[in-house]
């Protein structure tokens, strides 16, 4: 249930504190005072879109917090898991939003996405206002109705029909992978068997195009290199090269090493350069011999290079992902080549699951049909008490066999209509045909009072669900709403004395007037102070007699 709802810098409203209780809490006042307010900033903090004009004038944010006591086996506890958001019983939701259009929300502390918000809140509260009519309307949601009562039952089919469907699904992708039809099949399987055969032809191996790439150059530098090849062996090995001054020196040195040992160690220095640069001048000469390129050769490499870079266009940029290509090639080719003999296997497969679904539909339109029927005489009933005494109501389902059933949707193949009258001889049409209004919202509470948990959700918020009812059918509304709160919270704006005598928890919407500016306010009225509302609610005299008279409504409700 809503706890504790704190509202700051919303429209008129500066800041207000409203603490709820467990079952039904009512909202009243004059017309243009606020009530909207309250429940536009609950609806807020729920998740509806965030708008600048809800920002109080002259302020440059809005904040709303909202706390929700909650059952710990609950499926908004169960969101809250998925989120990795812990609960002790008790979800604080804050939502803030500016005029810069920046906002933030957070759940126990947690900041969350709008998207996060919805499903957690969409367990939390249930909101009917006077649009929310419009609900009920499409045949769609007539259908969630019905599946609502049914609850575990229905999802146990439905559950069955997604894994049938999946499954339908996943042969569907087979049937497609192998190329569809026999002349498909074929056009795909040459062009597979065409990649195949170039990439095999090629005959790539990995690393094989760095090695061509290195080849390449050496051959394109072939005549630089020898240039600066044969440079060292000149300097080298020719008369008066490096190697005579060497030999020279070491002559000259040699005949003093022995005086001491500081020219021993000279003679030395001067052997190991010699050694080294006679080793230097071979190297660089058989590295000159390996030099034996031929015009052939680098053609027949240049050839190679185009063909690869051709392979990477096409199956990959690297040799591995090349051959990674060719594996998978070979798999879908073998998988087409057999593909007439597994399209036939797989189509077979699909009509078994065809004729379960089939069954499952069947089962699901019974039990709806059986639930159906239960819960059309319980509408009927409710509306009588609402003063609808010759109300008729019906659901109309399609019909279907295997030739023409919808075999595509987990919802099973029912299209469902609401059929209504509300007077007697006069024949059922549908729902958004017919209803007023009026009977709108007196039909919509009989919906409510029958469907109350079971969604599971613990808080009812109506907006003037009650307008244009009066006399006797309001005293049954408020009896209605009593029935409710027994199990559910309920939070109502409502301009009936009878619902307001019937409340737990009546709260008071005024405008007041403060430094030249205009306040909404809240103010939760005490047993005197509620006497006096429910008086100005039937319009009387505030007199001995019109209190006593407002007495008297509280004392109907009264246990």
């Amino acid at each position: 249930m809503l706890k504790r709802l704190c509202v700051k810098n919303v429209a008129l409203i500066a800041a207000a504190d409203i603490e709820f209780d467990e079952k039904l809490n009512i909202l009243s006042g004059e017309t243009g005072s606020g009530k909207s307010v309250i429940l536009d900033s609950i609806n807020f903090v729920l998740g509806s879109k965030a708008d600048k004009t809800m920002i109080r004038y002259g302020e440059q944010e809005l904040s709303v917090r909202a706390e929700f006591v909650v059952d710990e086996k609950s499926d908004a506890i169960k969101a809250l898991d998925e989120l990795d958001i812990e609960s002790d019983g008790e979800i604080v939701i804050t939502r803030r939003y500016g005029l810069d259009g920046k906002g933030a929300i957070k759940i126990n502390g947690n900041t969350v996405s709008a998207a996060m918000l919805k499903s957690v809140t969409q367990h939390l509260v249930d909101v009917h206002g006077q649009s929310e009519h419009f609900f009920l309307l499409s045949e769609n949601n007539q259908l969630k109705v019905v599946d609502g009562l049914l609850g575990e039952k229905v999802e146990k089919i439905k559950s069955s029909l997604n894994g049938l469907l999946a499954r339908k699904r996943e042969l569907k992708a087979k049937i497609a992978k192998l190329g569809g039809d026999p002349a498909e099949r074929e056009r795909q399987l040459d062009i597979l068997n065409y990649q195949i055969r170039e990439i095999e032809n090629a005959d790539l191996r990995e690393g094989e195009f760095e090695e061509l790439k290195s080849r390449q150059n050496l051959i394109a530098n072939t005549e630089k290199i020898l240039t600066a090849l044969n440079s060292v062996c000149s300097a080298f090995t020719d008369d008066n090269g490096c190697l005579d001054a060497i030999s020279i020196a070491k002559h000259g040195v040699g005949g003093i090493s022995s005086i001491s040992e500081n020219y021993t160690k000279l003679y030395e220095r001067i052997e190991s350069v010699g050694l080294e640069l006679a080793d230097i001048s071979e190297t660089a000469a058989d590295l000159a011999g390996e030099l034996n390129f031929d015009a052939r050769e680098a053609q027949e490499i240049d050839e190679r290079i185009t063909l690869i870079k051709n392979l990477k266009k096409k199956y990959g940029a690297e040799e591995s992902e090349i051959l990674k290509f060719l594996q998978a090639a070979k798999e879908k080719a073998e998988l087409i080549s057999d593909g007439a003999e597994l399209t036939e296997k797989f189509t077979a497969e699909i009509a078994e699951c065809d004729a379960e679904i089939y069954k499952e539909c069947v089962k699901l339109t019974n039990l709806r049909k059986t639930q159906a029927a239960e819960f059309c005489k319980s509408v009927v009933a409710e509306l009588k008490s609402l003063n609808i005494p010759d109300a008729a109501f019906s659901v109309k389902f399609n019909d279907y066999d295997e030739s023409n059933a919808n075999l595509n949707s987990a919802n099973g193949s029912d299209e469902i209509e609401f059929l209504f009258s509300a007077n007697k001889g006069e024949p059922q049409k549908p729902l958004n045909k017919v209803i007023s209004g009026g009977e709108m919202s007196r039909f919509m509470l009989a919906v409510k009072t029958i469907l109350k948990g079971v969604n599971g959700i613990s808080t009812y918020i109506f907006d003037e669900i009650d307008a244009g009812i009066s006399g006797f059918t309001a005293k049954t509304v408020a009896e209605k709403f009593v029935t409710i709160a027994r199990d559910t919270q309920i939070i109502a704006v409502s301009h009936l004395a009878q619902v307001c005598a019937a409340s737990d928890a009546q709260f008071l919407i005024y405008k007041e007037e403060e430094s030249g500016k205009t306040l909404t306010k809240i103010k939760k009225l005490d047993e005197e102070s509620k006497l006096g509302e429910i008086v100005r609610l039937t319009g009387s005299v505030n007199s001995t007699a019109a209190r006593q008279h407002a007495e008297e409504l509280i004392n109907q409700f009264k246990k």
